[in-house]
């Protein structure tokens, strides 16, 4: 019996033990997890916490307005309504959150219920972007945030937001919220000077979040000022610091608030009568010779700009074919983008400052000063023009080369040649031979080199400043370029080429019209811009204008100075005044009778000076057509022409893409525009009861 009873006992003992062992080593555990949940890992789960219970309100601002001159808005906030729901503010009886739900599905055309929710359908469920009924959306909000308020439709027009306004007394938890989205009063015709908004990029969405911003919700600029001015205009969003409970609820603020800091309002130097004017005047030029054309259509590409050589502000800035960024203000629609993408003409880019075109004769002022400038010729020395010449172009001082034609446009010749009239009559071999120089009538032309200093004190292959981005710095090419991207050594016919625009000559709208400011100024080279001042919201001026001189080539040494084996001395010089005051009275004459532009400025009255230029080129575009023929190129068209002569206010530029002859595609748009100029500064002066003056206030 009693060893029954000790059996028995040491089997119970036995199952008390692993009881003791298990309870123990649970103990154990829980004590371990309590160590490192509150001393090992306590910061990390304490910031978990703090995720949980800290929430971080971001409160939107309101970007800057644009305004043109004269005050004309270009770019201003709407509202837009979306009709929300906060779940936890609805009535507790379930018949009365029904009637709610029928009521407001009356107004919005909306479904009470629609959709089966399920993993997959929540998954995908988004606001403003869902088929779901009212049920549905209220059900997923409620299971989430219930305390934050839920769209069940979003943009819908003011007067049901009005409507539901003033139901919204009588149905808790229904409410209004009112958006802000970016309208363009002007549209398609300032588009490419204002551009557009759209969500924020992901290159800079990591730089943005930091600095306060709302990636699903902010916009960020595309194109235009609305880019370029990004910071300006974007302001500042505000930020609370808050407490929430479990259901969303907020409980209180943890740090003082910072409330929203409104984006900075622009003037820009546009002129939107001027610059309707200028793109009327270059598509109506363009629609007659597209209709008079036996080949079919020509154009409907290019570019016009209007500036102050005095102040260098942008006046119109006109780039076709644009878009129009009314389509894009409440979101990019995936098949215009498309659309505006693929186009050969490239749209979406700024054809006035984004793209880079052979220049043709209006280059031909750069080749002019500097030969003068370096004595290649001097300005009365007679250069024969028979029509067409031969030359031996050769790579290197040994090579023979071999024979090649070069030709004026007119093949009859212009006979013997000055340098005021070889600008006038736009003489191809007269720059042909100052150029590259042309046997013991030219013993040396100026060279590729020295012509490279010249374009760029000009202007050409810089970046001009101008407040809008991606701007094309063309190309004036060297002999080391042509080496390392063409595997060749220059040859004498690249630089006869270079010396009339053409060959690997290229450039943007803007550069070669900031070449012929720097003419009309007397050598001074302007800062172009189209900021004519930044205001805050309260419109005190917070960034005045204040016209910006880059240099001056009269006096501040911008060409090198070559020895005689044409190396490099280190030295610089600038170019003598007398040189550009010969080169102005030149452009005076191409506007007189036997000028190139004699008939687009026929009775003008305006003292006005200009130069043509019609540029051969065969791009991509060309190629496809078979259009590029040996002597018989398709052409761009090019004007430049700036008034009055003794004090010029104005300077235009048009150049029109495949516009053949410069002289009647650009040179009357360019009339056309430098006419409304002067008549807009009288209308301006009649209103204001004053003598009339400059257009520039």
């Amino acid at each position: 019996m009693n060893e029954f009873n000790r059996e028995k006992l040491d089997f119970k003992n036995r199952r008390f033990v692993a009881f003791y062992v298990v309870m123990g080593a649970i103990i154990l555990f829980f004590i371990y997890r309590l160590v490192v949940i509150q001393l090992v890992e306590g910061d990390y789960y304490l910031s978990l916490a703090d995720e949980n219970r800290i929430s971080i309100v971001k409160e939107q601002t309101t970007r800057g307005i644009i305004y043109d001159r004269n005050g004309v808005v270009l770019a201003r906030n709407v509202p837009t309504y979306d009709i929300v729901i906060t779940p936890a503010n609805l009535p507790t009886d379930e018949g009365d959150i029904q009637a709610i739900y029928r009521k407001l599905s009356e107004i919005l055309d909306i479904p009470v219920n629609n959709g089966v929710i399920n993993e997959e359908t929540v998954r995908l469920y988004s606001e403003c972007g869902t088929d779901f009924g009212i049920s549905q959306i209220i059900y997923i909000a409620n299971s989430l945030t219930p305390y934050a308020e839920t769209a069940i439709k979003c943009d819908v027009p003011e007067e049901t937001a009005m409507i539901v306004q003033e139901l919204a007394a009588n149905m808790s938890g229904v409410g209004v919220r009112v958006n802000s989205i970016r309208e363009y009063p002007t549209g398609y015709d300032t588009s490419e000077v204002i551009g557009f908004l759209g969500p924020i990029p992901d290159t800079v969405a990591d730089e943005m979040e930091s600095r306060g911003f709302i990636l699903n919700k902010d916009k960020y600029g595309y194109a235009g000022v609305e880019s370029s001015l990004q910071d300006l205009l974007s302001g500042k969003n505000g930020r609370r610091v808050v407490e929430k409970d479990v259901a969303g609820l907020e409980t209180r603020d943890l740090e003082p608030p910072k409330d929203p800091v409104p984006g900075y309002n622009v003037k820009l130097t546009i002129d939107v009568r001027l610059q309707n004017v200028a793109r009327a005047a270059m598509l109506d030029t363009m629609d007659f010779y597209n209709r008079i054309s036996v080949t079919g259509p020509l154009t409907h590409d290019g570019a016009a700009i209007a500036m102050n050589p005095q102040t260098g502000e942008i006046l119109a800035l006109v780039s076709e074919p644009t878009f129009e960024n009314n389509r894009m203000t409440r979101y990019i629609p995936a098949y215009y983008y498309q659309q505006l993408s693929l186009d050969q003409s490239k749209p979406l880019l700024n054809h006035a400052t984004q793209v880079a075109q052979p220049p043709g004769s209006v280059f031909k002022i750069v080749t002019g000063i500097g030969a003068i400038n370096e004595k290649v010729v001097s300005p009365d020395f007679h250069i024969n023009c028979p029509g067409h010449i031969f030359i031996q172009n050769s790579y290197s001082p040994n090579d023979p080369g071999s024979e090649q034609e070069y030709v004026c446009h007119l093949r009859t010749g212009h006979g013997q040649v000055d340098y005021l009239h070889a600008l006038a009559w736009s003489c191809n071999l007269y720059f042909n031979k100052v150029g590259g120089g042309y046997k013991d009538e030219v013993p040396e032309g100026l060279g590729i080199d020295r012509l490279g200093q010249y374009a760029h004190a000009l202007g050409y292959g810089e970046i001009s400043g101008i407040e809008l981005t991606g701007e094309e710095t063309g190309m004036i090419p060297t002999r080391t370029w042509k080496r390392v991207n063409k595997g060749e050594s220059w040859a004498t016919g690249d630089t006869y080429l270079a010396s009339m625009g053409q060959g690997y000559i290229s450039a943007s709208p803007l550069q070669v019209l900031g070449s012929f400011v720097t003419v009309a100024n007397k050598g001074i080279h302007i800062k172009p811009t189209i900021i004519k001042e930044v205001l805050d919201d309260r419109g005190n001026v917070v960034l005045p204008f204040t016209p910006k001189m880059l240099w001056d080539i009269t006096k501040d040494p911008k060409i090198m100075v070559y020895d005689e084996n044409g190396e490099e001395t280190g030295k610089y010089k600038t170019v003598d005044p007398t040189v550009i005051d010969l080169t102005r009275q030149g452009l005076r004459l191409v506007t007189q009778p036997g000028g190139t532009a004699s008939e687009a400025f026929a009775g003008d009255t305006h003292q006005s000076s200009a130069k043509t230029g019609t540029a051969e080129y065969c791009d991509d575009i060309a190629m496809a057509k078979d259009a590029c023929k040996f002597g018989n190129w398709p052409s761009h068209a090019w004007t430049v022409a700036y008034a009055p002569y003794d004090n010029p206010e104005i300077a235009i530029l048009v150049f029109v893409y495949n516009g053949k002859e410069g002289a009647y595609m650009a040179g009357y748009p360019v009339r056309r525009i430098l006419d409304n100029y002067f008549l807009l500064k009288e209308y301006d002066a009649e209103r204001a009861g004053e003598t009339p003056g400059s257009l520039i206030q």
